[in-house]
């Protein structure tokens, strides 16, 4: 399937095609490539979300931290798709870790965004301190099991923390959603997952907001050769890792460009350079010391 990328039908209208897709452990097919809407406020996220949806995103990522749920819900709206075509994914903080208390935050989510039912819902933070990581995920499977949620999923958990809640509850979460880009690969965490069947879902996939990783030689020179910008051969490295991701922007033509990387591949030896970037996990996030 190739990536969303305008272009005229038989009768001269504008269509596109959407990104490919990822199956799931509990059956859902997800898109490998969304849109990601932190730090966007509820009325860029409504733009940007309805924007994104026109130029073909069907996946879209919010959290109740962003507190742009109402926002996204409004786009989603705006955007006129059918439910059913769209993926949306959001995440709850630690005060509901729990299995009761994962269940009201799913209510509250839906509240917010204004739907019956949301895709896929992830613990945002392990907080390991408060030590109810495990509670939470039992929460998010009974969702499951009744058949609110089509997967379930962690969002910066470790593999310490998914071999605990596996070993207690049986539960493998889905998606487990991390800071992960050429200077934070994770290597590790993604063999665990790779092991376990976990997808592995990457935020702040060029590297944040300083961009750093853009104006790498490496990664200048490889978009020089394929004859496209840095930040998509960065996103295709991604892909050809195997991997999915939720880039952010709320410029159209980023946007566009973001999704348009389906239809051109990395060398082995590409994908290798831009991974030596690697400056190991100490560069990212630590979330058994951060969290909310």
């Amino acid at each position: 399937m190739r990536a969303a990328r305008p272009r005229a039908g038989l009768d001269g209208a504008m269509t596109t095609t959407t990104a490919p897709t990822v199956t799931l452990l509990h059956g859902a097919q997800m898109p490998r490539l969304g849109l990601g809407t932190w730090p966007m406020d509820d009325a860029a996220a409504e733009v940007t979300v309805a924007t994104a949806i026109e130029l073909g995103y069907r996946l879209v990522d919010t959290a109740e931290n962003y507190g742009n749920e109402r926002g996204v819900g409004r786009g989603l709206k705006a955007s006129g798709l059918p439910r059913d075509e769209l993926f949306v994914t959001t995440k709850f903080n630690k005060r509901w870790h729990g299995v009761e208390l994962a269940a009201e935050a799913y209510e509250r989510s839906l509240d917010r965004l204004g739907l019956e039912y949301i895709d896929l819902l992830l613990i945002h933070w392990p907080n390991p301190g408060q030590d109810r990581y495990v509670e939470a995920v039992q929460g998010l499977a009974r969702l499951l099991e009744q058949g609110r949620l089509r997967a379930i999923g962690t969002s910066n958990f470790k593999p310490a923390h998914l071999e605990r809640v596996i070993a207690e509850t049986g539960v493998v979460p889905d998606v487990n959603q991390i800071q992960l880009s050429p200077t934070v690969t994770r290597e590790s965490t993604r063999a665990y997952h790779a092991e376990h069947g976990i997808v592995t879902q990457s935020w702040s996939p060029i590297g944040g907001q300083s961009n750093d990783v853009l104006r790498e030689p490496v990664v200048v020179e490889v978009a020089a050769r394929h004859g496209r910008t840095p930040a998509q051969v960065v996103l295709r490295w991604h892909m050809e890792l195997g991997l999915a991701t939720v880039p952010k922007s709320s410029d159209p033509e980023r946007l566009r460009q973001n999704l348009d990387i389906f239809d051109f591949s990395l060398t082995a030896d590409e994908v290798a350079a831009i991974s030596a970037l690697d400056q190991g996990d100490a560069a990212g996030a630590d979330s058994d010391a951060f969290g909310h």
